[in-house]
């Protein structure tokens, strides 16, 4: 086959180095813009496609040197990028040749990058080299160099930016009793090599030894969230669905927020009742009730909800705006988020929480009240909160003072 046409890229003129300042939003629609001339070019000719993901992960990194990183976006967003590009290169229809320049341009750019944005590429090498034979091959040109470098021998050994590379060639070549020697031959326990031992054992049909090996990899430097999500797989895969669900499906499906943590275990165990799901994960959490309203009221939970809206702290807003949501179809639901987003705001909880904000909760709790029948009992209960000596208890007092 021969090589990949010539292209102009548009996106190679704007990822110069030092191209983009400090700023992260610039550089982020850059690199989406980037992603959508590659794919693009992807799904015409694949080859050319992957000609320039290698070109955008030769440039990224230089590029984005005075770049602020501080808020994770920009190495989220290059993580990402990651993510879409290493497919096309391994899925592209190269030949020997042409993959191998490609490997070398990458382990260059690997070798070069400063600033760790392209640190995902090393652990998925193996899938870059696209056959068991080159992935074989590389695996041995790292391997010296990865014993040598966790050696004994402070002489010799160090950091060598190539032991995730060579664990994941070596999984690819499908050489897997080799790796779980290698990875324990590691003068520390490092997850990032670890989790080949894991995979390796596992697809050796040693899943029993797969597992406990995944557990002896916690430590105060690793996220339980990636071991347990190894765990939860490894049953998964045995069946044993229930040992998965009770053992690790809330550390291994954990997000960046309750209602997203709540839908994760639900997707993934459905045989479970949204109910019985809800019930097991605020029982994982004992004192955060409250932060699974928005879960329950999402399954449809309304009295569930409303319970734990009451049991601990709930955020303010998240109960406005159900009672708002509610006001026509089940009043008796908005009067309860109302209540207790009242409750919460006077007991001092709330993310810049405004007058504002307090208004509006008022007055879409005596709406709900009025709608129901109960206007003078949740008037007395507001009252009762406008006592606390707070900066909302203060505010619900001025609201009520005219009255």
């Amino acid at each position: 086959m021969s090589g990949p046409k010539h292209r102009r890229w548009t996106f190679a003129q704007r990822f110069r180095r030092d191209a983009f300042g400090w700023r992260s939003q610039p550089a982020i629609l850059r690199i989406r813009e980037a992603l959508s001339e590659i794919k693009k070019a992807a799904r015409k000719d694949p080859v050319l496609g992957a000609e320039g993901a290698v070109l955008f992960l030769e440039k990224i990194s230089a590029s984005l040197a005075r770049v602020d990183g501080s808020s994770g976006a920009i190495g989220a967003a290059v993580n990402a990028a990651v993510d879409v590009l290493v497919p096309i290169i391994a899925k592209a229809p190269a030949d020997d040749a042409l993959r191998e320049k490609w490997l070398d341009r990458l382990w260059a750019a690997v070798e070069s990058d400063e600033y760790s944005y392209i640190d995902q590429l090393p652990d998925r090498w193996g899938e870059l080299c696209a056959s068991p034979e080159k992935a074989s091959r590389w695996a041995d040109s790292f391997i010296g160099t990865v014993r040598m470098s966790w050696s004994l021998d402070r002489r010799v050994a160090g950091f060598f930016r190539g032991s995730a590379a060579c664990l994941s060639a070596l999984y690819a070549a499908g050489r897997f009793e080799e790796i779980p020697g290698l990875v324990d031959s590691a003068p520390y326990k490092f997850w990032l090599y670890r989790k080949w031992g894991v995979k390796a054992l596992a697809a050796t049909g040693r899943q029993a030894e797969a597992l406990r090996y995944a557990e002896d990899s916690r430590g105060l430097n690793e996220s339980p969230f990636f071991i347990a999500e190894a765990c939860e797989e490894i049953l998964l895969s045995m069946g044993r669905r229930e040992e998965a669900y009770r053992s690790y499906s809330f550390e291994a499906n954990r997000r960046a927020t309750y209602l997203a943590t709540f839908r994760a275990v639900a997707a993934k165990y459905p045989e479970r009742a949204p109910r019985d799901v809800l019930r097991d994960l605020v029982a994982a959490t004992p004192g955060e009730e409250g932060k699974w309203f928005a879960a329950a009221r999402s399954a449809g939970l309304l009295e569930e909800a409303a319970e734990l809206a009451k049991t601990s702290p709930c955020e303010p807003t998240t109960l406005i705006r159900a009672a708002r949501d509610h006001a026509e179809t089940e009043p008796w639901f908005a009067l309860e988020a109302g209540l207790a987003a009242l409750r919460w705001i006077a007991e001092g909880y709330g993310y810049e929480i405004t007058g504002m904000d307090v208004r509006e909760a008022y007055a879409r709790t005596m709406r709900a009240a009025e709608a129901v029948g109960s206007r003078d009992s949740a008037l007395d209960r507001i009252r009762q909160l406008a006592k606390k000596d707070t900066e909302g208890g203060r505010i619900l007092a001025s609201i009520l003072r005219p009255m």
